[in-house]
């Protein structure tokens, strides 16, 4: 089977058109790349991919600076242009895609044997694209002010591309408007923010042109993308607070400052380090420009807290999400048709990254052609099994012939995702599809905790952290004792019944959590206890709770999971998700822990099957807590939702007044709510009216006892104060309907409670 070349680690480094009949290719760009023609009759233009950092094919981009670039072109039987186009981006600290062996399907040669021409460029700032001394010797000045790595930026890196294929079409060698991108990680990154802007580019202020070729004016335009393994939104990826839903129509990174993935950023700066170059490192040694400064990002990361207030930081995120990610690119047309893959096990870019971008789109665009794959493939954790990257190569090309060369059937729109296996030569369960992320839940596996447990500060284990840390640990299979860990909030499933119990979605728990330091964090580990007594990590996420005493919502990380018989599921909270050193560590540990304590905790998981199995096990998918001020994803049930809630403790009636406790929406803003007490209506006394008139006058249903309002803050408890009318405070029915209608402009819900109100001598709690 094919494997799929293009994911690699981060750490290391198709409208079919008729021939033309122009003279041969025999160079690209004005000249600056020579073609010679292959056993296959491939055109190979540039040096191909030798690994040698002193073998270099490049032409100038939009401000001159050296791109390092392969152009490749189908046999010469099938002419000379203009050809659809591909253009494959390479991992962090790698370089420009390679022509593969002859007559082969590897490098280029996967597109340039389905009628594909095939671009790829060594990123700016990166090996001989201006990233070292011998590049930067070479180019004689036109490396500038700006050859440094720019962290795959809209205006360098994004335009870098944008700019080298117009020359492609200004040569009549490619198709404006037939372009597919499609690249892994870094490449993913630069696939999808292509599709993104789609036809427009970003110039170096920030404001947004039609994209066009540099001499002739050529519309040009992204037909479709296969983004692998990306991210969305880079600043949340590399430094989650843990405040993301996948059920929430806009899932932007707000609220408190996340927590440094500090393995995973080492060693992707060191990557950086080793294969290219930063502004303000030699042979840049000068940065004035913190926009672009990575290695002063790194180090006020690496200081770690405080965060909250400092404005270094706060520059930092809105620089990242304003330049660097394609979740924040003016959405005001829709993206190219999109088929976007992250790994369940892949801990750098999980499977929210595709789901939250995913949620965005579908919300503004219901039709937008983008659908998702998900897998055991990626990053670390990754086990990278053959049988999930060669359905994902195939849904690929699948794709791309679709939308880009038009050929073909249309591609299934919806979700693939493949459940995770181990040991490692096992293969993935699956695939499972649905039309949306949300049809693949059908019931949901839950606990209940009323008790208090706490978060000690030093609890946990290092030990166990390093054998589940993506870069220092044994991978996705990785097992450790499945003991309870001492200073952690522990809560156990029961052993999994029947056939047991598939997880497919995102683990999420809702919690009243007490932190009393600015600084702290939570980490949440999800684990499968096997019967040996042994456990392996199914999901994590690391979490920014907020400061003092307020009730919750978070979710771990999206995953797929078959709890086996007799398997229980753990849920960990710890302060740390972290080894003990550098690459051992998953997540920074904070300056200034303190103990959290964790009370009336509520967990469910999303299950594949539907309610009654697993031996009864599955029960229905809960309704889902809303914070106020969120829209819900249009795939999920706006029906099926709740904000504010009836609070705990009495119903208390003070003379014409009724004292309604009331729970603000789990996380989020302000909750504006307004409360009715409805009781039921009286019949009209016989005589007193006609028939016909008392019919029309008696309704069904309930009368307005009183109202109240009031504004709660997310997650905390307050009190609404009803006015009853008079009559109903003279003769108060004993149960009532309290109706609680959150007030929000992403739209409103109710909630309906009975409640037994005492007389006005006597209150009882409802």
């Amino acid at each position: 089977m094919r494997k799929l070349l293009l994911l690699v680690s981060v750490i290391a480094g198709s409208l079919l058109l008729a021939p033309s009949a122009q003279a041969d290719i025999t160079q690209v760009f004005g000249g600056d790349l020579t073609c010679t023609t292959a056993s296959d009759d491939v055109r190979e233009c540039g040096t191909g991919n030798s690994q040698d950092d002193t073998v270099r094919s490049t032409t100038a981009s939009w401000d001159g600076t050296p791109i390092d670039v392969n152009v490749a072109f189908p046999p010469a039987s099938e002419g000379d242009g203009p050809f659809p186009l591909i253009i494959i981006g390479h991992g962090y600290g790698g370089e420009k895609v390679g022509f593969g062996a002859p007559d082969s399907t590897s490098g280029m040669r996967q597109f340039t044997s389905r009628g594909y021409a095939v671009f790829a460029m060594t990123a700016r700032g990166f090996h001989q694209s201006c990233g070292t001394p011998n590049a930067i010797t070479a180019a004689a000045g036109a490396c500038g002010d700006a050859g440094w790595i720019h962290l795959m930026d809209d205006r360098f890196e994004i335009r870098d591309a944008q700019f080298l294929m117009g020359e492609l079409a200004d040569e009549g060698l490619i198709d404006g408007q037939h372009i597919g991108a499609t690249g892994g990680s870094y490449g993913g990154g630069l696939s999808l923010q292509l599709a993104s802007l789609k036809d427009r580019t970003m110039l170096p202020d920030g404001s947004l042109v039609p994209w066009t070729s540099p001499s002739d004016g050529i519309p040009m335009q992204i037909a479709a993308a296969t983004p692998i393994v990306p991210w969305s939104d880079l600043a949340y990826s590399l430094t989650p607070n843990g405040a993301k839903l996948d059920y929430v129509a806009d899932a932007s990174f707000t609220g408190r400052a996340g927590i440094e993935k500090e393995s995973f950023q080492s060693g992707l700066y060191l990557s950086g380090q080793a294969n290219g170059s930063y502004c303000g490192q030699a042979p840049y040694p000068t940065c004035t420009d913190f926009k672009s400064d990575i290695t002063a990002w790194k180090n006020r990361i690496d200081q770690g807290e405080p965060y909250d207030g400092d404005p270094l930081i706060t520059a930092l995120l809105e620089e990242i999400k304003a330049h660097h990610s394609a979740y924040y690119i003016d959405h005001s047309t829709p993206p190219a048709p999109l088929l976007i893959s992250n790994g369940f096990t892949d801990d750098l870019f999980p499977a929210d990254e595709a789901i939250a971008y995913y949620n965005r789109i579908r919300s503004q665009y219901p039709s937008a052609p983008i659908s998702m794959l998900f897998g055991d493939f990626g990053h670390m954790r990754a086990v990278g099994k053959d049988a999930d990257q060669t359905a994902l190569a195939d849904a690929e090309d699948a794709w791309l012939d679709f939308y880009v060369k038009g050929s073909g059937s249309q591609p299934f729109q919806g979700v693939t995702a493949f459940g995770l296996t181990c040991p490692a030569t096992e293969p993935s369960d699956g695939p499972f599809q649905a039309g949306s992320w949300a049809g693949l839940e059908k019931g949901a596996v839950r606990l209940h905790d009323t008790g208090t447990k706490t978060v000690s500060a030093g609890g946990g284990s290092e030990e166990v952290s390093t054998k589940f840390d993506p870069i220092s640990g044994g991978g996705a299979c990785a097992t450790a004792p499945g003991d309870d860990l001492p200073g952690v909030a522990t809560y156990r499933v029961a052993a999994a019944g029947g056939n047991g119990y598939t997880l497919m979605g995102s683990p999420t728990v809702v919690a009243t959590i007490a932190s009393p330091g600015a600084n702290s964090e939570l980490a949440a580990r999800l684990l499968d206890v096997a019967p040996d007594g042994t456990e392996t990590l199914v999901a994590r996420q690391l979490y920014r709770p907020a400061v003092g005493r307020s009730r919750r919502v978070f979710q771990l990380h999206p995953s797929g999971h078959l709890f086996a018989t007799g398997h229980v599921a753990k849920l960990e909270l710890l302060p740390k998700d972290a080894g003990g050193s550098t690459f051992r560590n998953y997540g920074r540990p904070a300056n200034e822990q303190q103990d959290i304590s964790i009370s009336n905790l509520d967990f469910w998981m999303p299950v594949l099957e539907a309610p009654g199995g697993a031996g009864g096990q599955v029960s229905a998918l809960p309704a889902l807590p809303l914070p106020c001020g969120s829209a819900i994803a249009p795939q999920f049930s706006s029906s099926h939702l709740v904000r504010a809630t009836l609070g705990e403790g009495k119903v208390k009636r003070k003379g014409r007044t009724l004292k309604v406790p009331v729970d603000s929406a789990p996380s989020g803003g302000p909750c504006q709510v307004k409360v009715k007490v409805l009781g039921k209506r009286k019949k009209p006394k016989k005589g007193k009216r006609s028939a016909s008139e008392a019919k029309k006058k008696h309704k069904k249903g309930k009368r307005v006892l009183g109202k109240g309002k009031a504004t709660i803050a997310g997650g905390q408890s307050g009190v609404v104060k009803v006015k009853l009318s008079k009559s109903a405070a003279r003769n108060l029915p004993g149960k009532v309907r309290v109706e609680i209608t959150t007030v929000d402009p992403a739209g409103d819900t109710v909630q309906n409670n009975k409640v037994k109100v005492a007389s006005h001598k006597k209150h009882k709690k409802h």
